[in-house]
């Protein structure tokens, strides 16, 4: 039985959508395979952790891609010559026609209708223990996932079919040409699924063997973002749209601005925040003996730690993560890894100095960066002692168990000192100390870590978020973790946002609170009057920028938040351009500009170019389903 039932699965997640009427005919071989199926609760249990693969994994080789989409997370750019073609997409080289590993046109409906055929077939087994609570939770379960896959397939795509059911065989072919829906009636069908799912299931599980199942919480914290996401400019009364139309007619984007959809989504986050809160859901926090923050090990351990372990901030994360691939791609190649995934030198810019300030205020036609003169960042020479702050994190060179640990070493380039936690917590750079290797990382051109090489790294960093302290690639050994699909550090973050865009002067003190939630985890002053603090953004327009900056530092690197927060706002010139680094060529511990073997000075390694907010129907599809319509710019 095993192998009918495996073969079935395989089947059902294999078929493109028009064949699903072969999968579904109704035989009475095919009846008698579900029937063993759901007879059998092991097989049921199988049958329901394969829908949940849908989950996107952002540690993984192909999740990943998405914060490369983005202008956060820079895989290596001579990864296209082995056909990884998200750099394609980077430079702009990219049509319906493309192919992409994750395809979420064709293998998210697959899930969907995976999830459909379990509503209809599962049932109690009470002689199997599978009793008829349990059959509600999974029943739940999977509305919650058919919701939430049409959620993503939303949020890339943006006009798509809406999937409310299996298909019936015996209907004629023209019913399985699918038919885009309004944003806005797609938005409507999962806010309401959400709802339900969130009446259903408990908040959290008592059963250990339970986590990573959907609860309340995950269901209500989904249902928040798809509201924010609704109301955003993108999609909210956007006048690049219009005219855009379904196969009936109907306007795909409402191009009338609706204020009421920020009412709405902040009206989700409040509950969402209610109830994490009551559940006991908090922002993780390792502290130093007198009872003090440590931003390193916070902002390092929430991404390492388990809810069992104490990490209450996680909200919604997946078992079964590639974390392993993530390790190996961002540990350097002289001591076993690729030392191919990168991060952009617009990313290095954006994280704050330890007193809180922003170091760039923009850049200059030339590349070259506005440097803000009250932050005391600098990009000349090199530091002339260690730094050391208070912090249990050992990462650098002499640190052991101390609560007073270097933070950098003395002779580091000026750039990389005095900024805060998350900085070194996110971000490999050429010089610094690692750990693991017990010697200083070395991406110079020919140096251990370095070129060349289409695994190193091409614009001289690589991610060290999410990357475990204590992998070793050399010996095949991946500490195990879970993937974080979302977090509380996210959300409190995003009520912010709603609540500045409702009304940022009624709103301001609650604002500030959230944001400096987050500030004070991170161990940097937050906005305020007082003496040390920064200063209060003046309107709804700065405080939009600084929420959007935070955003960007404390959730970098993590689930496409960086792509959607870009794509949200329309800030599509932070997609095009080049994009810079230090200089690959460079053999020299120098910041000579006039000298091209000088390692420390900016340099472009890719030029991008912007094509279209939303990912492109496979053109396949489109030649097929006389009812499908190519999203704008993909014409």
């Amino acid at each position: 039985m095993k192998y009918i039932y495996q073969y079935l699965f395989l089947i059902l997640c294999m078929l493109p959508c028009s064949s699903c009427a072969d999968y579904l005919d109704k035989e009475p071989d095919n009846q008698l395979t579900l029937e063993m199926v759901f007879n059998d609760k092991l097989r049921v249990e199988e049958w329901l952790a394969g829908i949940y693969t849908g989950l996107p994994d952002p540690n993984c080789d192909q999740d990943r891609d998405i914060d490369a989409m983005g202008d956060d997370l820079n895989p290596s750019v001579q990864w296209e010559g082995f056909g990884v073609n998200i750099i394609s997409y980077e430079k702009g080289n990219w049509t319906p026609s493309s192919h992409w590993i994750m395809d979420y046109w064709n293998r998210l409906p697959k899930k969907i209708r995976a999830a459909y055929l379990f509503i209809e077939n599962v049932k109690p087994l009470p002689e199997q223990l599978l009793t008829e609570e349990e059959v509600e939770y999974m029943k739940a379960e999977c509305r919650f996932l058919i919701a939430f896959f049409h959620d993503q397939l939303l949020k890339f795509y943006g006009a798509i079919p809406l999937y409310t059911g299996t298909v019936d065989p015996s209907s004629s072919g023209s019913d399985f040409f699918v038919m885009q829906e309004p944003f806005d009636r797609v938005v409507d069908w999962i806010d309401n699924e959400y709802k339900e799912v969130a009446r259903i299931l408990p908040p959290s599980y008592i059963d250990t063997k339970k986590y990573g199942r959907i609860t309340s919480i995950a269901s209500l914290a989904a249902r928040a973002k798809l509201l924010q996401f609704a109301a955003s400019p993108l999609v909210n009364g956007n006048p690049d749209f219009r005219g855009y139309q379904n196969a009936r007619g109907e306007n795909i984007f409402n191009p009338v601005v609706d204020p009421k959809k920020w009412v709405k989504a902040k009206e989700a986050y409040e509950e969402l925040l209610k109830e994490a809160d009551k559940a006991g859901h908090e922002l993780y926090y390792e502290r130093l003996s007198d009872g003090t923050i440590d931003p390193f090990l916070s902002y390092q351990n929430v991404m390492m730690r388990a809810y069992d372990q104490g990490n209450k901030e996680i909200l919604f994360g997946r078992v079964g993560s590639g974390y392993w691939s993530w390790d190996f791609a961002a540990t350097p190649r002289g001591y076993g890894g690729s030392g191919a995934l990168g991060v952009t030198q617009g990313l290095v810019d954006d994280f704050f100095m330890s007193n809180g300030l922003r170091p760039i205020l923009g850049y200059n036609p030339d590349g070259s960066p506005k440097i803000n003169p009250a932050s005391g960042y600098t990009e000349r020479g090199f530091s002339t002692e260690d730094e050391e702050r208070p912090t249990r994190w050992k990462e650098v060179q002499g640190n052991e168990n101390q609560e007073q640990n270097k933070v950098t070493l003395a002779g580091t380039y000026n750039m990389y000192c005095n900024r805060e936690a998350r900085f070194y917590v996110s971000v490999l750079f050429n010089d610094c100390w690692f750990r693991k290797a017990n010697r200083a990382t070395d991406f110079y051109h020919n140096g251990k870590d370095g070129g060349p090489s289409h695994d190193a790294p091409q614009n001289g960093y690589l991610v060290r978020k999410k990357s475990h302290p204590d992998a070793d690639p050399r010996n095949n050994a991946y500490p195990k973790r879970l993937a974080i699909i979302y977090r509380l550090a996210d959300f409190y973050l995003g009520y912010a946002e709603c609540l500045n865009e409702i009304d940022y002067v009624a709103n301001r003190k609650e604002v500030l609170k959230y944001v400096n939630l987050v500030r004070e985890r991170a161990g940097i002053p937050g906005y305020g009057l007082e003496e040390g603090d920064v200063a209060i953004p003046s309107d709804q327009k700065s405080m939009r920028e600084a929420i959007l900056l935070e955003r960007r530092v404390e959730l970098n690197c993590e689930s496409a938040y960086r792509f959607h927060d870009i794509r949200r706002w329309k800030k599509k010139e932070l997609l095009s351009g080049d994009f810079y680094g230090m200089n690959f060529a460079g053999t020299l511990k120098s910041d000579d500009a006039n000298n091209p073997k000088a390692f420390y000075k900016r340099m472009p390694y890719i030029t991008r170019r912007f094509v279209s907010y939303w990912l492109p129907v496979p053109q396949t599809e489109i030649d097929i389903n006389p009812n499908l319509r190519q999203l704008p710019g993909w014409w």
